[in-house]
């Protein structure tokens, strides 16, 4: 049976606050938080390394492992942990992943971000890559969080089935290099191909922030760069727009 908290201060409760609004806090802790049903569902369908489930009367649950603590709470309290402005009456905590890239890439086709601050444009990378049947997805320093509650909800039930890691773009270039993958990034410059003549199949391709796009140092380790063909009244595209027609071309 679950047990029911009523106070702000109980233990488990300022956990999840923390959780909701410390990455520092989920990197030492070792957990993430996710909200609502549809995604609880799939974090038990993927075998999401379940921890806690904090609900309101009204919710019903899924079935949970043994191990799982579940815990009611009142309307009101859930209000006051949950960091969607609009909660849908469940919170979850999971266990979180490694964060290091393999040794050894043993796929062909991969994405890399950089400093892509908004964790809605990581989550939904992250569910785009999934979608497309990306091996998985790189963050080189300066991204959001792929943990935050944020980019979890935006990556619909993604972070429970691709790999995402964490590494440098000397890591990057070493991994990809052992594969035998070029890395490719997304940019405008005298050299650059179309995104429609580029091999997307087989490579490592890098989208960088919404604002100033990738880095001279990212662009200097990538063997080319691809552009996307738009209107020329038009500048750019999203972050997550843009990966997700390199995406595409990748899986077409």
């Amino acid at each position: 049976m679950a047990e029911r908290i009523t106070s702000r201060t109980n233990a488990l409760m300022v956990h999840i606050r923390k959780l909701g609004s410390s990455r520092a806090h989920r990197r030492e802790a070792g957990e993430y938080l996710g909200d609502g049903v549809k995604l609880l569902d799939e974090a038990v369908r993927w075998g999401a390394p379940l921890t806690a489930v904090v609900h309101t009367a009204d919710v019903p649950l899924p079935e949970l492992g043994p191990a799982v603590r579940v815990a009611e709470v009142p309307v009101e309290l859930m209000r006051s942990i949950s960091p969607m402005e609009t909660p849908q009456g469940v919170l979850f905590l999971a266990r979180q992943p490694s964060q290091e890239p393999p040794e050894r890439l043993s796929g062909c086709r991969y994405l890399a971000l950089e400093g892509v601050q908004d964790p809605g444009n990581v989550g939904t990378i992250l569910r785009t890559a999934d979608a497309f049947g990306a091996d998985g997805l790189f963050l080189l320093p300066g991204c959001a969080d792929p943990f935050g509650p944020k980019a979890v909800r935006a990556s619909m039930g993604a972070v429970f089935r691709l790999p995402v890691w964490s590494c440098s773009l000397p890591q990057l270039q070493q991994s990809a290099a052992q594969a035998g993958l070029p890395l490719l990034g997304a940019a405008l410059r005298a050299d650059t191909r179309d995104v429609r003549q580029a091999d997307l199949a087989h490579g490592v391709a890098l989208v960088g922030s919404e604002g100033r796009g990738l880095s001279e140092q990212a662009l200097s380790a990538c063997q080319y760069t691809v552009r996307i063909p738009m209107e020329g009244r038009c500048e750019s595209l999203n972050a997550a727009a843009a990966a997700a027609v390199l995406l595409w071309e990748g899986y077409r």
